[in-house]
């Protein structure tokens, strides 16, 4: 059964594997928790465009970072069998259709299983969350329920404080390519999922070090 099958129907019946997600958010992350004891699952989706209403997700790239460190053995990169768009769009990511693709449904369960209650860390994350979502909807989940960090709007907040309003600066200068060369990250493997999750990893490092020098060394202060 293919994501166009599941999008079809009106209601869905809530799945085990969603059941067993969302059990795990008992209680919440000490707010007292120093950052390197935090659990960060940083993340990147590729599409077939950028309307989480009418786009599908092609392949989904993921690594943890545990306080400090990114854990390299830990990457996850799946592709999805998602309907068939444009030639162009397919042309812009590379990404074609093979055997090897996963099931929205596989992908939905292991998604899941691997994220578990860690924080969740993408680069303009509300677009990823907002496809994730879609693509979890026809199991019965309605909205992730970890908490959630956008590298962008971290570095906008360590560079240039709480109240800086990005409408009134250098396009562009928040962009994942000009944090990487600020930060002197190298751009390898641009415009995968798995590449562009394993920048934003790198970048999550820097700015995690740059927040504890001015202060912020705990959850609570991070998330604020």
């Amino acid at each position: 059964m293919g994501w166009l099958d599941f999008f079809g129907k009106k209601e869905s019946a809530k799945a085990g594997f969603v059941k067993d997600y969302e059990a795990l958010f008992v209680k919440g992350i000490p707010r007292m928790r120093p950052i390197s004891q935090l659990n960060f699952i940083v993340l990147d989706t590729e599409t077939t465009g950028l309307q989480p209403k009418t786009d599908y997700i092609l392949s989904f790239g993921a690594v943890k970072v545990r306080g400090y460190t990114i854990s390299v053995q830990s990457a996850l990169e799946i592709y999805l069998n998602a309907p068939l768009q444009n030639r162009e769009s397919m042309k812009v990511h590379e990404i074609m259709h093979s055997h090897e693709a996963f099931s929205l449904q596989d992908f939905a369960k292991d998604m899941l299983g691997f994220i578990g209650t860690d924080i969740l860390v993408g680069h303009h994350i509300g677009f990823d969350i907002a496809m994730l979502e879609k693509a979890l909807k026809p199991f019965g989940l309605k909205k992730l329920l970890n908490p959630l960090i956008d590298t962008k709007d971290l570095a906008v907040r360590l560079e240039m404080g709480p109240n800086y309003d990005t409408r009134y600066g250098k396009p562009g200068e928040f962009s994942l390519d000009e944090l990487c060369g600020r930060y002197h990250i190298s751009l390898d493997d641009r415009h995968t999922a798995a590449g562009d999750a394993f920048l934003t990893a790198q970048l999550l490092l820097k700015l995690l070090k740059i927040a504890e020098q001015k202060g912020i060394q705990d959850y609570g202060a991070l998330m604020r």
